[in-house]
């Protein structure tokens, strides 16, 4: 079940013990997974407290990979204080202003704040890999795909052809797993959601980041689908393609590239399908299945790219149109 957005008890104490004794503390966001956010106050001064109660969370990977972001030039929130065993960290606090509303209220700008969204993702991938961190490749593609057979198609009645499910994604991720990209630091969770606009920050350094903590190396395409194959706001066809081509042409990128972007796009919307599914099965979280509806666009869209040929005759033959975005029409099936 969600967590109620409470402060945990030992939030005051470690506040104190860092020169915030007496800060109020109020709600700001949770996520998809246990972790909590809350904005602290103390006069005009304001930091994020982030609770990532263990055994269910470990803070350590994202302060490591925070450090690593900002050594690289970019904007993750610098770790004021922490305490490890209890899972709290002391953050900057980034602001309020999140890519998603600004584009939302501002649509005249999507053009360029998408544009500094690639820049980024240009930025990072000049770089090695950071080490340490797990392989994101094709093993991995396809385990998480099993999220879409083991949640999505019992929830819909759907009694459907498992090893073909693995035996279509196989040959259409081999290709991209052998395409010779040289691997990336992939964030993984890179969406408008999770980009806040930073004030009195110039270039890349602008966005600030946010929910890193799972970054893999892997291939360059899966951040760019990520950012614009967004599953939690439209992004125009005409600005994906413009950034997909803005993308190519900085960093000298040919068809497979392109081949690599559709297929890893419809493989990340296929697994969201089944992540949110379980959010609402699992963790009573319903809320998410409200996003059903564009995940299925999305991932129709990419399947029409002629290289997901053998995945769009597995769904053809196993997942009937009924069983698909309309299915989430009214929230969540009965």
């Amino acid at each position: 079940m969600a967590s109620p957005m409470i402060p945990p008890a030992s939030a005051s104490d470690f506040l104190a013990k860092h020169g915030w004794e007496g800060a109020e503390i109020r709600p700001l966001a949770g996520d998809a997974s246990f972790r909590r956010y809350f904005r602290v106050h103390r006069g005009s001064e304001t930091a994020v407290l982030m609770d990532a109660p263990p055994p269910h969370e470990d803070p350590r990977p994202f302060v490591v990979v925070a450090e690593w972001l900002t050594e690289a030039g970019l904007s993750a929130p610098q770790i004021l204080a922490r305490d490890l065993e209890r899972g709290l960290l002391l953050l900057d606090d980034l602001g309020d202003a999140r890519l998603r509303e600004t584009v939302d209220s501002a649509p005249e700008r999507e053009t360029q704040l998408y544009e500094l969204a690639v820049d980024l993702l240009v930025h990072l991938h000049r770089r090695p890999p950071m080490p340490g961190l797990r392989p994101h490749g094709l093993d991995q593609w396809l385990d998480e795909l099993t999220l879409f057979s083991d949640w999505y198609c019992p929830a819909l009645g759907l009694d459907v052809d498992v090893e073909g499910f693995r035996n279509s994604w196989r040959a259409v991720l081999s290709e991209v797993a052998d395409d010779g990209s040289a691997p990336v630091t992939v964030l993984r969770d890179f969406h408008a959601e999770n980009i806040m606009l930073v004030g009195g920050r110039e270039g890349i350094r602008h966005f600030g980041l946010l929910d890193f903590q799972d970054a893999v190396v892997g291939h360059p395409a899966y951040d760019l689908a990520s950012v614009l194959e967004d599953a939690r706001r439209d992004v125009t066809p005409s600005t994906e393609r413009a950034m997909l081509d803005r993308y190519k042409e900085a960093a000298g990128c040919g068809e497979a590239f392109e081949s690599a972007y559709w297929s890893l796009a419809a493989q990340r919307n296929t697994r969201i399908l089944g992540v949110f599914t379980r959010l609402w099965k699992r963790d009573g979280k319903p809320h998410y299945t409200g996003f059903q509806p564009r995940m299925w666009g999305l991932l129709e869209r990419d399947l029409r790219h002629p290289a997901l040929g053998p995945v769009r005759d597995w769904f053809d033959a196993n997942v009937p149109p009924e069983k698909r975005a309309p299915a989430w029409a009214g929230g969540a099936p009965e």
